[in-house]
Parts: structure tokens; sequence; C-alpha cells
């Protein structure tokens, strides 16, 4: 179950997103707007490592990011969670989600000509939360849509919860 979460939260953003850089690097005005979740957020992870891993904007890499998944994913499977500091709750959600804002950080820097943005779009009433989100998926939707449609001189490389920039990671 975390292989695939990770496989479709992490990898597959990152397969969406490589496979259109070709055509967005076209555009005057390209954006990737990254769905995250407030849970990727470092402050919900005691694993000191990975917290210094993923903090260290200048230093991190792709293949930095696979290595940490890999590692998790050993943990996992190992029920080492709770001894290495991984989150005990939807873990792998919460890897996969912290991955993608950090692939997001890495993918702003790379590419200053595209804005490439993530964004919590807040608590949404979806099948995923069993409906218990107190905004519709329509609320939900003006978060991305806003950081969409940020002007072309706007932030790139940056975590948005809901409307806000925001400066925690």
């Amino acid at each position: 179950m975390a292989v695939q979460c990770l496989r479709t939260n992490y990898y597959g953003t990152k397969r969406v997103t490589e496979a259109l850089l070709p055509l967005l690097q076209l555009s005057k005005s390209a954006r990737v707007v990254n769905v995250t979740s407030f849970f990727g957020q470092l402050q919900f992870f005691y694993n000191k490592k990975f917290k210094a891993e993923m903090s260290d904007v200048e230093n991190l890499s792709e293949e930095k990011i696979d290595g940490i998944l890999q590692w998790f994913l050993k943990d996992f499977e190992e029920d080492k969670l709770k001894a290495n500091g991984w989150p005990l709750t939807v873990a792998a959600y919460k890897v996969s989600k912290a991955a993608i804002i950090a692939y997001t950080r890495i993918m702003g820097k790379k590419y200053p000509n595209i804005l490439i943005n993530c964004v919590h779009p807040g608590y949404v009433r979806t099948d995923m939360s069993y409906r218990t989100g107190p905004l519709t998926p329509e609320e939900g939707a003006r978060a991305p849509v806003m950081v969409a449609m940020l002007p072309d001189d706007g932030p790139s490389g940056r975590y948005f919860y809901e409307m806000q920039e925001s400066t925690t990671f």
C-alpha cells in the first residue's frame, strides 16, 4: 500500500510534470500547480535526518528525494516507522506529500521561466475525506486556480496553504 501511495502521489506527479515540461517551456506564461497537503509539512515528522535533508533546499535533489523515499519504504516494510521518527498514521501519504513540496522547490529553481508551486487546497468534502471536509470541491478548487493565475513575476518553488503563500514547509 505504501509503494502504491508513493507511486501515485509523488512519482505520478513527477512523471506528468516531466512529460509536460517540453511544452510548458514553449509558453511565455507557463504554470505548474502541484496539489499537496497540510500533512506534508515537516512539522508532522520527528525524523531529524529526514527534516534536515528536506529542509536543505540548496543541496536537495530529485536523487536525494528518491533515496529518502526508499529509506522510508525500507523502514515501513521492516516496521520501523516509530523507531525512526516517521509518522504513524497515513505515513505514506504524509511522506508523499512532503516529497511533492520538496520536488516543487527543486523544480522552481531548476526552471526559472516557469512558475512551479504547490498548494494545499484545504480539507475538501470528497470520497477520500469520507465527505467530512468543510469545503465543497468548488471551494477547494479556489486555491489551485489562484496559484495558477499568479502574475508572471509571481513566486515559484513555493508552498501555498489554501489562498496564502506559506513560509512553513
